[in-house]
């Protein structure tokens, strides 16, 4: 039995000797492949493609996953296809047999950290410092087409931040790094924290947009950003601040008045928010939208006006939001939005008479039956003037489904009930996922 457990523990014992010295033979045959592809890039893709595969199964070896040489290798391996598929793609021809691999500059990345984290000797260091150094490139410019191109903002910012963490262990080490720049510098942070807001990774993108107002940065998108990551913490009144920061610091900022003017709105601060938009308008006079939404805030001031009784005001703010979509339509006759506020006012005029004529139901007086058919007739008057718009809004987009619940009513009121009928079919279609192929009043 001692001789079988001996016999056995020389197996095991040479099995693993076989397995590193297997790991050592693959890493070196990595760096020669990868040596004859530098020698002739055009004609030894195929060596490029072996060394990254070679290498890939080496570090499976405990021994060579502990050695920092052998991560630098990879390294060298996956920055070089990382670059070589940048040019490619910068030439628009196609990559042939270069490796297919997943992400290679950020792979080279964390090759080389952990080759300067395991590395002992001078040079295993140095050459890991030497590898991050060249992989910034490759970096920012995946990064940059994942961000652009692919619309990947998660895979983007990992690389952009791998440029930044890069760059802070070559500074450690009194090294050159691509962004020793300052003007470098904050632009990286920049777009990282642009990478980190639109993946909505916001605890990430708050130190570097916090740095980037701590160092006085010209953009005002950092404003936007910071109110954007405030609002998500505390609620859109704790970030206004920055807003405010902001919009004195940039006045001309057209990007940070819709800022504030979407703050105004959201928070329903109506009073506010007609001096800003007036303000926007001046601006941009042709900005269809901004006539559209002082529209709006007109026609709620008239419901909040019509709700208190005050119908001296709530008139005087109906002809404003009105007269405001009619703006709108001078600079866009086919605008849906403002056509369809101006039904919306009509209609929403004529369901508050509709209100007041059903208090006169049970009044069979002779003053209640005149009064409740004075109100009918003024209630049919408004429908008559919101159906028009709705009739456009229709023929503009039979599919809207708003607008033929609208028409359904009207002409129901109206005691049109085929028509009412018709909509009411085309209603169903629209919900049950359907689509009308054309206009009722085409």
């Amino acid at each position: 039995m001692k001789k079988l457990l001996f016999a056995l523990s020389l197996l095991i014992a040479s099995t693993a000797v076989l397995t590193a010295q297997d790991g050592k033979k693959l890493m070196r045959q990595a760096s020669r492949d990868l040596s004859s592809f530098n020698l002739d890039p055009s004609g030894n893709q195929d060596k490029l493609a072996s060394a990254a595969s070679n290498i890939t199964e080496a570090l499976q070896d405990p021994e060579m996953a502990a050695d920092a040489g052998a991560w630098n290798v990879k390294g060298d391996i996956f920055s070089q296809i990382a670059t070589q598929t940048i040019a490619f793609a910068q030439l628009g021809q196609d990559p042939g047999g270069l490796p297919k691999v997943e992400d290679p500059a950020y792979q080279a990345f964390e090759a080389y950290m952990k080759g300067y984290e395991l590395a002992e000797k001078r040079f295993e260091t140095r050459d890991a410092l030497k590898g991050l150094f060249a992989v910034q490139g490759p970096l920012s410019q995946m990064g940059i087409q994942m961000y652009e191109q692919e619309k990947d903002y998660e895979g983007a910012f990992n690389n952009f931040k791998a440029v930044l963490e890069a760059h802070k262990v070559l500074k450690e080490n009194k090294d050159n790094s691509v962004l020793d720049k300052e003007e470098d510098y904050y632009n990286q942070l920049y777009i990282t924290g642009l990478a980190a807001l639109n993946s909505n990774k916001l605890q990430e993108a708050e130190p570097l947009f916090n740095e980037l107002m701590a160092s006085n940065f010209d953009k005002p998108l950092i404003y936007e950003a910071m109110y954007r990551i405030e609002e998500e913490r505390s609620g859109p009144e704790a970030a206004y601040k920055y807003i405010e920061q902001g919009r004195e610091k940039f006045p001309d900022e057209v990007s940070l008045l819709f800022a504030d003017i979407n703050y105004h709105l959201k928070t329903n601060r109506l009073d506010e928010l007609i001096g800003k938009l007036e303000a926007a308008i001046e601006k941009e006079p042709e900005n269809v939208s901004l006539y559209s939404t002082l529209g709006n805030v007109y026609d709620n001031l008239y419901q909040r006006e019509t709700e208190a009784g005050n119908d001296e005001k709530a008139q005087e703010y109906f002809d404003k939001a009105k007269s405001y979509y009619e703006q709108a339509l001078e600079r866009d006759p086919d605008n849906f939005d403002a056509t369809y506020s101006i039904g919306v006012l009509y209609y929403n005029k004529a369901a508050a008479m509709t209100t007041e004529m059903q208090t006169l139901a049970d009044d069979y007086s002779k003053e209640g039956l005149k009064r409740y058919e004075e109100l009918q007739e003024k209630v049919f008057a408004q429908f008559d003037k919101a159906l028009p718009w709705f009739k456009k809004c229709e023929q503009l987009n039979p599919n809207d489904l708003n607008t033929l619940i609208a028409l359904r009513e009207i002409h129901a009121k109206k005691n049109e009930l085929e028509v009412s009928e018709e909509f009411k079919r085309r209603i169903e279609v629209v919900q049950g996922g359907g689509t009308n192929e054309d206009s009722y009043y085409k």
